[in-house]
């Protein structure tokens, strides 16, 4: 038998840190409420609160794609070649999502990285987020340009799985920007036929419905980019009888209400949901800007008429400087700790149609991303910040939007929470 002896005070203190770290660490970690575990009502577009989400970043070396794809305006990347504006906090990515970023360091000297969006554990990371936050789910865009890049296969597998483990939601977003005007219509819809066929992604429980059909979201339906009988067809392609019907929402210009060509204005009128394109679109009040919501109300009340919903675009700023030059500077649209973001969420309660659309989830280029992004990014790149809110700020707002849409929390014309 050994004699007891007292244990010595370092030994002590050092297992009371460690008890004392080992709390802190839980304490931090904020597991998930029985709401937040809940899965999304899939069912409905009722009460969501959707984010646009690009998914097109590409790295060297991400199995995929050789170049610094929407990073840089060349394969290569460097300080002139940056092509976004808000540099991506990666400080929960593990090793294998991050790719190193050549003459490039963080202001502490460590190397700077960035991240693919094809990698699926970084789908995963973003999915995980929606549901710490109480984000509904994203509109993954399938760009008819991009199609043909097996990459975006790959990224829809990656939500479907990540929606899945999350119990948040998704649906289709087709952008159709850029793509040859005569080709739109059976390239939009071969790819649907092989979606609904083939993969069976509609047929997927976190797949969005609305009103018993699943939905599809048509981006780009502007009449200076094509003609009416274009979209006249798309439209009548989704509301034919058959497997390949949907609930669709339509991506359309801000004056969509007062379009002239009367083939146009049915187009829109045929639209299930009427989601008018706002991003950029400001007026100035007290040598602020605010977006321009003021039309929402007779956007909404026409949409009724036509018996459509009306979804409307949030979005926080705007930038684009690196991607087109220092004259782009004027277009700046600053987020005002988060002012400019809330002041479009009340408007959108104030509607009563209980839903939105944020512009968008990871969108950096533009600077109009929500995701988590570093207040130190790296000297050479002439990012913007979020000029040191916390990096979850944006996500924590709009997960208190989303409340506020549901009508879980009172409208409050001010942010209810502090950074």
């Amino acid at each position: 038998m050994q004699n007891w002896a007292p244990p010595c005070l370092p030994c002590l203190l050092g297992k009371w840190l460690i008890l004392l770290c080992l709390a802190a660490i839980s304490f931090c970690a904020s597991p998930l409420s029985a709401q937040q575990m809940s899965p999304v009502d899939a069912t409905t577009l009722d009460g969501k609160v959707m984010c646009g989400y690009q998914a097109w970043f590409r790295c060297p070396d991400d199995g995929t794609h050789s170049a610094w794809q929407h990073w840089s305006r060349r394969p290569t990347i460097t300080p002139q070649s940056l092509t976004f504006q808000m540099w991506p906090d990666l400080s929960e990515f593990t090793p294998s999502e991050k790719y190193a970023v050549p003459g490039m360091k963080y202001p502490d000297g460590t190397p700077a990285y960035l991240y693919s969006s094809v990698h699926q554990q970084t789908i995963e990371r973003h999915f995980q987020w929606m549901q710490q936050y109480g984000i509904d789910g994203v509109f993954v865009q399938r760009f008819l340009v991009n199609l043909r890049q097996p990459s975006f296969d790959t990224i829809l597998e990656h939500v479907r799985t990540s929606a899945q483990d999350t119990g948040r939601t998704f649906a289709v977003c087709y952008d159709l920007s850029g793509y040859p005007a005569d080709r739109i219509v059976s390239r939009l819809t071969d790819d649907w036929k092989q979606l609904c066929d083939e993969r069976k992604v509609t047929r997927d429980e976190r797949y969005l419905d609305h009103n018993g059909l699943p939905v599809v979201f048509i981006w780009g339906l502007y009449p200076d980019r094509f003609s009416a009988d274009v979209a006249n067809q798309l439209i009548d392609f989704f509301h034919e009888e058959g497997p390949y019907r949907a609930t669709v929402i339509g991506g359309v210009p801000p004056d969509w209400r007062t379009e002239n060509d009367q083939r146009w204005a049915a187009a829109f009128r045929k639209l299930d949901v009427i989601s008018p394109w706002n991003v950029g679109n400001v007026e100035m009040r007290d040598g602020k800007k605010i977006a321009h919501t003021r039309v929402w109300q007779k956007d909404f009340a026409a949409a009724q008429e036509a018996g459509a919903k009306f979804l409307p675009v949030v979005y926080p700023g705007f930038n684009w400087t690196n991607l087109k030059g220092p004259r782009a500077e004027r277009d700046t649209i600053p987020r005002r700790d988060g002012e400019f973001f809330w002041e479009q969420f009340v408007a959108a309660k104030k509607l009563g149609g209980g839903m939105a659309y944020v512009a968008m989830f990871d969108e950096v280029d533009e600077a109009t991303a929500i995701f988590k992004v570093t207040n130190d990014p790296p000297f050479e790149a002439n990012c913007a910040t979020y000029e040191g809110l916390p990096s979850d700020w944006y996500l924590r707002l709009t997960g208190e939007a989303a409340k506020m849409i549901r009508g879980e929390t009172p409208l409050s014309e001010r942010i209810p929470i502090r950074p």
